[in-house]
């Protein structure tokens, strides 16, 4: 049976350090983190700004464009020399091709490394595990180009800053972050009967359309939950409400000219997109107030009760078990709604919670928490070198906010407990044991990583390694290591 101690390091935290120490209050020790935590640490706080990186991949979609265009002008002019001139051409522009390409990857890889240093490092690591819970709930998907150089910048900006906050703020501050926007196309959502579709429309015949994925997900994903009373008529309801909020610094032209004192990456209200009337959403009027009409619905959804258990359930699931306990869910959700969203309030009553506790349950270490926990219990300052983490990731089979889907990365065994992912852990333990070398002890670090001890066959296998490095790696890939 696991001791409180080993559930506090892994469960709670991201794993033990060897020379971290909690005392002999666990619950104490999670608890104190919830004033400690610093929102911004160096390794973020050196990272580029929402204006920056909003610029930069603006620059490269311009340049893209133009390169089309001149390669459209070029072949109509001779048409007989086209692949002959595409070729010179794309020979002489491939340098400068590869060289934006790369700034926007490189704001990516840069974002990984300083979250996942930031993780190894961080003196509060309950906290920094709820940053990431948080970053999961409220899921965007880097596999979309425009949202590689921001994926790193909306969890900086929309999570950490609110993750001892109120619920409320971080759903706002979620949604409507560039790198939400742009990945669930709210940023190209038009109210059908808004001024810039009537115009639009007179102009050229075409009708500019209504996008309903950010809305769609707001209701199912982020608050209210599956299943939970709403209608396609409040989806499309809410979706008509958000329309007006965009995305400055993204392109120029008449949206741009709508937006003249919006900063680039700055989100901001354009009432000319916004879908004229009054919106009613789960029975509820709300009244046609601009851009305060979508903000309204938000702060009714962040208190609804269903926001509440679907929030508990997910909670309860992360630190209690794969399915999680009914009474741990409803001490949670009364949390929650007593609290009015204020998170520090749910935190303190997970804390509180035996069910999270529960030495006889066990929950598996998905690939982020696990190279984490190994990482930090190697004891090395040294991380893997800069390029190498997102593939590290992308090998694991959880590659660094890219789930692919707005629901986030699953957070059962069934998700992570493959065959085949086993196989990929036991590789990179070594890999990672082999950065140690041999100047470590292996039952040392098991010591001070696991204090209610190892199985038999565990500490035996530790103990009959060739070298200490496949030691450490043995302590990596053992069945107590791979769970929290």
């Amino acid at each position: 049976m696991t001791g409180e101690k080993t559930i506090a390091y892994n469960r709670f935290g991201l794993g033990a350090r060897p020379d971290d120490s909690l005392g002999g209050d666990p619950r104490g020790w999670a608890a104190s983190q919830l004033s400690r935590f610093v929102a911004s640490p160096p390794a973020i706080a050196a990272q580029p700004s929402r204006a920056e990186l909003v610029t930069r991949f603006r620059e490269y979609r311009e340049q893209v464009q133009e390169e089309r265009s001149r390669k459209r002008e070029d072949a109509a002019m001779a048409p007989g020399m086209d692949a002959a001139m595409d070729s010179v051409q794309e020979s002489e522009n491939r340098p400068a091709n590869i060289q934006r390409v790369n700034g926007l990857r490189m704001a990516y890889i840069g974002a990984v490394n300083a979250r996942l240093a930031s993780a190894v490092a961080t003196d509060t690591p309950f906290a920094e595990r709820l940053v990431h819970f948080w970053s999961n709930h409220f899921a965007i998907s880097a596999d979309k180009q425009p949202v590689v150089p921001l994926a790193g910048n909306y969890e900086f900006e929309a999570i950490r800053p609110h993750v001892m906050g109120n619920f409320h703020d971080m759903l706002v501050a979620a949604v409507l972050h560039p790198a939400m926007l742009l990945f669930l196309d709210q940023a190209q959502s038009v109210g059908p009967n808004s001024r810039i579709a009537q115009r639009g429309n007179r102009a050229n015949g075409r009708q500019r359309g209504l996008n309903e994925n950010l809305a769609r997900e707001i209701l199912e994903l982020h608050t209210l939950g599956v299943r939970t009373g709403y209608s396609q008529a409040d989806v499309t309801e809410l979706a008509r409400a958000l329309t007006g909020w965009s995305l400055a610094g993204l392109r120029a032209g008449p949206l741009a000219r709508l937006m003249p004192n919006a900063a680039p990456g700055e989100t901001a209200f354009v009432e000319p997109l916004h879908e004229p009337g009054t919106r009613t959403i789960l029975g509820k009027q709300y009244p046609d107030d601009g851009a305060e009409q979508a903000l309204a619905v938000l702060r009714d959804l962040a208190r609804s009760p269903s926001t509440a258990r679907h929030v508990a359930t997910k909670l309860a699931r992360h630190f209690a078990a794969d399915d999680p306990p009914p009474a741990m869910v409803a001490r949670l959700e009364k949390a929650f709604l007593e609290g009015q969203g204020d998170l520090p309030t749910l935190y303190r009553a997970l804390i509180d919670s035996p069910e999270a506790w529960n030495g006889d349950a066990a929950k598996f270490r998905n690939p982020w928490d696990w190279t984490v926990a190994a990482l930090r219990a190697s004891g090395s300052p040294q991380l893997p070198q800069q390029r190498a983490a997102p593939a590290l990731f992308q090998q694991l089979g959880m590659p660094v906010w890219r789930p692919g889907s707005p629901a986030g990365f699953g957070d059962t065994a069934a998700d992570w407990a493959g065959p085949g992912a086993l196989m990929t852990r036991v590789e990179v333990a070594q890999q990672i044991a082999n950065r140690r070398g041999n100047a470590v002890d292996p039952r040392a670090i098991a010591e001070a990583v696991a204090p209610d001890g190892l199985s038999p066959m565990t500490n035996q296998a530790i103990a009959r390694a060739e070298q200490p490095s496949t030691g450490l790696a043995l302590l990596f890939a053992s069945p107590e290591f791979l769970r929290r």
